[in-house]
């Protein structure tokens, strides 16, 4: 009953990162005005907002223009209610709980504004470095010290490739790895980088075989990192364990 619960305030915390995610990259306010239409602009009433629900029952457009709604409000909405569910199952509701809810909060609208824009605002980076280290005092598995040298080393290990690469790498995705690695300290930050990148490279080895991509085809690199870093925050100790054992048995 209380994950049911949890699913389903995710749903209602995901209709708002929606809102962040439109509405950061505009500079516009997140909390006025209310949600309106982005087309006619006309108010969205409390029977248009229920999460997924009201996208199915409009057939996925506008109840008052007919304008075509994003298949990215129910995505972001679903994902959001199942990242919440995990979180709750892996941490259930405690303070390390509720620390968790805000950074996989903050992932997801890093991930979605990155995807459709190819930036990562600097006020979610640097207010999630802010509560990350703070959060250090809370979480039984990570000291401040550990929380600063992972937003240390994370953030410099990008900026070394950064300029290694000439601007391979964006400001974005280092202050990024602050974030992350305040969060999850030196380990967690530098598993993170291995499994974002494996993602990323995934995708584009994918793009390189089925859209024409080149290897200097630029990719948002921010959904990937925050794949890898949900991963880890909840399963990097299990990950790391099955592969200590395969390395053990060969």
């Amino acid at each position: 009953m209380i994950g049911t619960i949890v699913f389903i305030m995710g749903l209602f915390f995901g209709s708002f990162l929606n809102v962040c995610i439109y509405r950061i990259p505009r500079n516009q306010s997140i909390i006025f005005p209310p949600s309106r239409c982005p087309h006619c602009q006309k108010r969205l009433l409390p029977w248009d907002l229920i999460p997924i629900l009201s996208f199915v029952l409009s057939g996925g457009h506008c109840r008052y223009c007919k304008s075509k709604i994003s298949f990215q409000y129910p995505l972001v909405e679903l994902l959001t209610g199942i990242v919440y569910l995990l979180v709750y199952q892996e941490f259930g509701l405690t303070t390390q709980g509720f620390l968790f809810f805000i950074f996989s909060s903050g992932l997801i609208v890093i991930g979605g504004i990155d995807a459709k824009h190819r930036l990562i605002p600097d006020g979610i980076n640097l207010s999630g470095i802010v509560i990350g280290l703070g959060s250090a005092l809370f979480l039984p598995q990570i000291t401040f010290m550990d929380a600063l040298l992972g937003a240390v080393i994370g953030s410099g290990l990008f900026l070394l490739i950064a300029i290694l690469t000439r601007g391979g790498m964006g400001g974005g995705d280092i202050k990024m790895m602050a974030f992350v690695g305040a969060f999850l300290g030196v380990k967690g930050v530098l598993l993170t980088i291995f499994v974002g990148s494996l993602f990323g490279s995934f995708y584009g080895l994918y793009l390189m075989l089925f859209k024409n991509a080149h290897r200097k085809t630029a990719i948002p690199y921010g959904p990937f990192l925050a794949l890898g870093a949900f991963i880890i925050a909840l399963y990097g100790d299990e990950l790391l364990n099955i592969y200590f054992q395969m390395i053990l048995r060969w």
